[in-house]
């Protein structure tokens, strides 16, 4: 494998016979390019459904409520929907073993003010699990526990760029904030992925909020996150019947989503996991259309090259040499030759899919295009063999010739 003569010949053969050494070369790289360039897309399409979701726990569920659209066992039709802290007691009690993460939530917008400054904020009332829920990564503090429901305590959570909003440089945690004419401790600050909108949140105790605004139990959502032991079919089965359980208790008519509606991770993560594997499957479809195309090509390729060099081996039989050694060296060749064009063509596809990413996500909201290196070795590696055979089928018949017929060849 390392002997330095039979590189020599085979860098002089490529040498002496470049537009077929390039040829050759070409069909690989460009099929492993197109391949490249096909996993790539397809990836960063997936990184923009996972992006859609970051802000969420992927086992996440929430239910909401509004008007009724549909008249119901006399009920009119507008009739506004109320969840209230039975109605989550309820979900909790009933399905308690298929639950992770439970909390119930009260959207308000509030004015929060320090000092001199102030602006208006979207807060969220909510219980503790809700961390878990929302993916709130705390930075500095902590996060509302039992103790402040129980207590009702007149605690904030405040976003990244709330404090920067409010305190700049300065330490946020335990200052007192206005909000909304209350004065609120600051116990933690958040971090979020989902974006500026996210980290301009603030969270305080759903108890507080009840009772401060509305002094009531009512709650806007119940946000729940599935046992996540469940399948995808199960959760979404838990979904739909807790859907069709809460319809029957709240006398909403089955059919009617406008007044009472899960939205179901389970679901969207089942819907993007079967679309994005019709897409693979696709994808896998042409990218092997490609690579046997260029396995052809470098079969036909090889199959003259064999025919061209029929001479010259039956002058190396002649002189002594072995047919294996002359079948290594044809075969050394295909696959330096392969190995070579398909290294270009996988650089080529990285490059162009790192030129391109920007604006793919931009125009066509493909996110960070790339393709797993193991895939395109792989592809890659397939075409070395393709290669190997290729040149070994026609090398070992060409090197059993004998001499004589070999010289006679045209």
């Amino acid at each position: 494998m390392f002997d330095l003569d039979r590189w020599r010949e085979i860098f002089q053969s490529i040498n002496k016979n470049r537009l077929r050494s390039v040829m050759s070369g070409f069909t690989v790289a460009f099929a492993i390019l197109l391949f490249t360039l096909l996993f790539g897309v397809v990836s960063g399409l997936s990184n923009s459904f996972k992006g859609a979701f970051a802000d969420d726990a992927q086992n996440s569920m929430f239910v909401r409520v509004w008007k009724t659209s549909k008249p119901f066992k006399g009920l009119q039709t507008g009739r506004t929907v109320q969840l209230k802290n039975k109605d989550y007691d309820y979900v909790i009690d009933e399905y308690d073993n298929k639950i992770q993460y439970k909390s119930s939530r009260i959207y308000k917008n509030f004015t929060i003010k320090y000092k001199n400054e102030a602006n208006s904020y979207s807060v969220m009332a909510v219980n503790p699990d809700h961390q878990f829920l929302e993916k709130t990564m705390i930075d500095e503090g902590r996060f509302i526990n039992e103790r402040d429901i129980k207590e009702k305590t007149k605690s904030i959570v405040i976003g990244r760029l709330l404090k920067k909003d409010l305190f700049g440089a300065r330490p946020a945690l335990g200052r007192r904030v206005n909000v909304n004419g209350s004065s609120f401790l600051v116990i933690g600050v958040f971090s979020d992925d989902g974006g500026d909108n996210e980290e301009r949140k603030a969270f305080m105790p759903l108890s507080t909020a009840q009772i401060m605004y509305g002094n009531n139990d009512y709650i806007s959502q119940i946000a729940l996150g599935y046992n996540p032991d469940l399948s995808l079919d199960e959760a979404v089965a838990f979904g739909n019947k807790m859907e069709r359980d809460l319809r029957s208790k709240m006398n909403i008519h089955p059919d009617d989503q406008s007044a009472l509606s899960v939205r179901n991770m389970a679901e969207a993560n089942k819907n993007i996991g079967q679309f994005m594997g019709v897409l693979y499957a696709i994808v896998i479809f042409i990218g092997s259309g490609t690579l046997v195309a260029g396995i052809i090509g470098i079969s036909n390729i090889m199959i003259f090259v064999i025919k061209e060099r029929t001479k010259e081996f039956g002058i190396r039989k002649a002189l002594g040499a072995k047919p294996s050694s002359i079948v290594a060296m044809v075969v050394q060749e295909s696959v330096l030759i392969t190995t070579i064009a398909g290294y270009i063509g996988l650089s080529l596809g990285t490059y162009i899919l790192s030129l391109i990413g920007d604006s793919l996500e931009e125009d066509y909201f493909i996110k960070d295009p790339s393709v797993s290196t193991g895939i395109v070795l792989g592809a890659t590696l397939v075409l070395i063999s393709a290669g190997l055979i290729a040149g070994y089928v026609p090398a070992k018949r060409a090197a059993n010739i004998k001499p004589i017929e070999a010289l006679r060849a045209d």
